[in-house]
């Protein structure tokens, strides 16, 4: 396939979006509302107050990363990945030369394989970087183009044109279209599902986070992964916006040595996305 045709591809839209049973609810529950609010006398204050009380639900479910209420959510790999042994591990906010070059010669001693939700403006700002973590044998995959902050508040547009824009910048740097989304800090609305559902994507959080954006302390982070740590899970960390130890060290890189060590002594192998979600 040509270039063009892979940049076409990623754009094509599918077949129309299958409700998901909580936001079906969702609908019955304001025409109800509403009905009860025209055919009931003295109703109209109660009806308000439920579809508040919806509207209430459907952020809260959105300002919840690993929620599957508002359209499907991979939040660890499928019951065939149990049997390979195998994990995921994700990093964020990406290409950083400073950082993810280190990341790749970790990953590579230990013969691990990671996936990258790289940000496709900083792909295209260092393209070379992003063609080198997948000709390393990783995955990049879509984290939308900019990382905007206010990401969770776009509609259907916004998220089309955010979204289809990293596709393409994407699939045309590394030749490779990915198949992942992950939103910035895992936040959405139920406008997001549709739109990577027209775009062939699925949206994947993590099974745990090391919060290592925000924490400098290596055993504080490391901890968090490592606790209940089992073949399928997803874990999330960054090579971009990382944290930085007492020493001006980015602590995803005294982080990543003792989970890929912590790996190899339990038996587990890290994989990409893509390898993990294969049945």
């Amino acid at each position: 396939m040509g270039k063009s045709a892979a940049m076409s591809s990623a754009t094509a839209p599918t077949e129309s979006w299958p409700w998901p049973p909580a936001m079906r609810a969702s609908a019955a529950w304001h025409v109800a509302a509403l009905g009860a609010g025209v055919l009931v006398p003295g109703a109209w204050p109660w009806a308000i107050g439920a579809i508040v009380l919806n509207h209430a639900l459907i952020t809260g479910a959105g300002l919840t990363p690993r929620s599957n209420l508002l359209g499907p959510n991979v939040t660890r790999l499928p019951e065939a990945a149990a049997a390979r042994r195998e994990v995921a591990i994700t990093i964020d906010d990406g290409p950083e030369p400073e950082v993810t070059p280190r990341v790749l010669d970790l990953l590579d001693a230990h013969g691990q394989r990671a996936t990258f939700f790289c940000i496709a403006e900083r792909v295209l700002a260092h393209p070379e970087l992003s063609r080198e973590i997948v000709a390393r044998g990783h995955s990049i995959q879509n984290h939308t183009a900019q990382h905007r902050h206010n990401f969770s508040f776009l509609g259907p547009r916004g998220f089309a044109s955010e979204i289809a824009r990293a596709q393409d910048i994407l699939t045309e740097v590394t030749g490779q279209r990915p198949t992942c989304f992950r939103a910035p800090a895992g936040l959405r609305n139920p406008f997001l599902e549709p739109v990577l559902h027209r775009l062939g994507l699925s949206l994947v959080s993590w099974t745990r986070r090391g919060f290592d954006t925000r924490e400098g302390d290596p055993a504080k982070v490391m901890a968090r992964l490592a606790r209940n740590l089992q073949a399928r899970d997803i874990l999330l960390l960054h090579d971009g916006n990382a944290a930085r130890t007492a020493e001006g060290q980015p602590v995803l890189l005294e982080v990543l040595p003792l989970l890929l060590e912590r790996l190899r002594a339990d038996g587990l192998r890290a994989v990409t996305l893509s390898e993990g979600m294969k049945p």
